[in-house]
């Protein structure tokens, strides 16, 4: 008895006929037939009544469609348990405060080992640092270098803050510019931006924003929109328009430097990943 046999009684069962079963599973009429007749003489019983014109299902049809139905089922389990496995072992969970530094990662990661799977989070400084701590993800991507005995952590890149400004703006031809010029005034933001959240509302109190949560949408946003909104020179960064030009923000809150940080005692594969923030320098030199 194969597996695949239980598979053909139960789309014969499903699909009432012979040849319905057949064209489905791409199988001859007459070859479908021949595994049939080999199921039943494993199982001692025929488990169809045939006449001339016709084949039903008979009481030892109906338990054995049980018990296949019941086996396909555990297969199914057991294949998914073990896909499961296999997409764990190659699933990287980054908790980072930024998205452009995991997108600088994502980017570095799939070049050197294309079946890795990135597993982005973007979330506050205190969530991400808990997560590195507790062992929640593998690697996290921090604005702060943490100086703790079982942590590891690596220079990664730099980020600039820059206000989007499009071209009838009056700010449009400045050189730079400081938050205190631009509270009080109306952003288009995208909602996925993690801790420059949370800057933008310390340091621009009066400013009212626009938030968009789909980065698609945001994008299109920025496009047609006539609000200020905020890039970053940051290469991954798709935010930037030619409608548009970005102004650099001279505050120091809007230079930012992340590291990329694991546990000592994260798997060898962690390390070798936490190893491409070298080359994410060499890139930047």
């Amino acid at each position: 008895m194969e597996l695949e046999q239980l598979r053909q009684l139960d789309t014969i069962a499903q699909l009432g006929t012979l040849q319905a079963a057949a064209d489905r599973l791409h199988l001859s009429q007459s070859a479908l037939s021949r595994s049939l007749r080999r199921l039943e003489t494993d199982l001692g019983q025929p488990l169809f009544d045939r006449t001339r014109n016709s084949m039903q299902i008979n009481a030892s049809g109906r338990l054995a469609l049980e018990h296949a139905r019941l086996i396909l089922a555990e297969e199914r389990r057991l294949r998914d348990d073990f896909a499961a496995i296999a997409k764990r072992e190659r699933t990287v969970r980054v908790a980072s405060v930024a998205p452009a530094p995991t997108w600088r990662l994502s980017s570095l990661v799939l070049e050197q080992y294309p079946t890795t799977i990135i597993e982005p989070d973007i979330a506050s400084e205190q969530d991400v640092e808990a997560r590195l701590l507790n062992g929640t993800c593998d690697l996290a991507i921090l604005a702060h270098r943490p100086k703790l005995p079982t942590i590891d952590s690596r220079w990664f890149m730099h980020e600039d803050l820059y206000a989007n400004v499009p071209k009838d703006h009056v700010l449009h031809e400045r050189e730079s510019v400081t938050f205190s010029e631009l509270d009080g005034l109306t952003f288009l933001v995208y909602g996925g931006i993690g801790f420059w959240h949370d800057i933008h509302q310390r340091m621009l109190p009066f400013a009212q924003f626009v938030t968009q949560p789909d980065r698609t949408i945001f994008l299109q946003q920025v496009r047609t929109s006539n609000l200020l909104t905020f890039t970053t020179n940051a290469p991954e960064n798709t935010s930037r328009h030619e409608s548009r030009r970005p102004i650099p923000i001279t505050d120091p809150e809007a230079h930012v430097t992340f590291w990329l940080c694991m546990r000592t005692d994260a798997p060898e594969r962690v390390h070798a990943l936490f190893a491409l923030a070298d080359e994410a320098f060499e890139v930047s030199a």
